[in-house]
């Protein structure tokens, strides 16, 4: 027997003779051709579907194959669980309370830096320094609060490290308790501010918070004593910087009065001034007696 599926193409009849009508004889109507040529086509068709599976099947084990790779190298993510817990003694609640403390200390650090240190005197004469030239913003303020950031630094270095020293390292070492420490840290800090505070400063906080006078201004809280310090701290900023405005306003007077004999009003000061306070600034070397005065104001 033969297969119907391995008859060659040839032999089945074209697409052209599926439509076509034989005329039957005695007869003048033409009728459609029916019978057993509709069987081929099919198989035909079959033949073809046959030929393509192996391919099919193919196509799709590879689309699987590549869809479980793409999924095991997909990284797994780590789980996170935040909860609460029963304490299982005191200890557990006083470390809790102090990592909340240490974060709130971190949080206001940029305050604390800025109103218990000599920063407030050195940004502000720089400032004014910066406007005395009329260099408009050079140089800019990130360098200005670098510059003043380190001299900072090197102004407190002994009052941090005697903090170190009688406060932090012997709490580390667990030799005195974080009550203790803290006293000891508020000293050297409390220390400087006063010996940079006004008296008149410091009676005009203690009034108004209607305390007690105290008999000598170290037993004043730091709720007193850093306001002082601040106010304090500014009104010697703004004389220094009146001390750096003086020389660049006397500059800009000479050069507008010869502009103005010259007739040449509509020409602005400002723009031939520039020059000559930039060179009087570095003949003098401005930098070197600003930062020395800055320095030593504070010894």
């Amino acid at each position: 027997m033969v297969d119907p599926l391995d008859v060659p193409d040839d032999d089945y009849p074209s697409q052209e003779s599926k439509g076509k009508r034989v005329l039957h004889a005695g007869s003048n109507e033409m009728k459609p051709q029916t019978g057993n040529h509709i069987v081929p086509i099919a198989r035909s068709g079959l033949k073809r579907v046959v030929r393509l599976l192996p391919l099919i099947l193919l196509a799709t084990m590879t689309l699987l194959f590549a869809s479980g790779d793409v999924q095991a190298q997909q990284p797994t993510l780590p789980g996170i669980q935040v909860g609460v817990t029963p304490a299982q003694g005191s200890g557990d609640i006083a470390v809790t309370i102090q990592i909340l403390l240490l974060l709130t200390v971190l949080t206001l650090a940029p305050s604390i830096l800025i109103m218990t240190t000599s920063f407030i005197r050195i940004v502000i004469a720089f400032h004014f320094l910066r406007q005395a030239l009329g260099t408009q913003s050079l140089p800019p303020n990130q360098l200005i609060v670098g510059l003043a950031l380190f001299l900072t630094m090197f102004i407190m270095y002994p009052v941090l490290t005697d903090i170190y020293e009688n406060a932090w390292q012997p709490y580390s070492e667990q030799e005195i308790t974080l009550a203790d420490a803290w006293g000891e840290a508020q000293a050297p800090i409390k220390a400087f501010m006063l010996a940079h505070t006004r008296e008149k400063d410091l009676q005009l906080f203690v009034e108004m918070s209607n305390i007690d006078q105290p008999d000598t201004p170290a037993e004043l809280p730091m709720r007193v004593v850093i306001p002082g310090f601040i106010i304090s701290e500014m009104r010697v900023g703004f004389q220094i910087g009146f001390l750096i405005y003086m020389p660049m306003l006397i500059v800009d007077m000479v050069v507008a009065s010869v502009l103005m004999s010259m007739g040449m009003m509509m020409l602005p000061p400002i723009m031939i001034s520039l020059p000559f306070k930039l060179l009087l600034f570095v003949l003098v070397d401005g930098w070197y007696l600003v930062v020395q005065s800055l320095v030593e104001s504070f010894r």
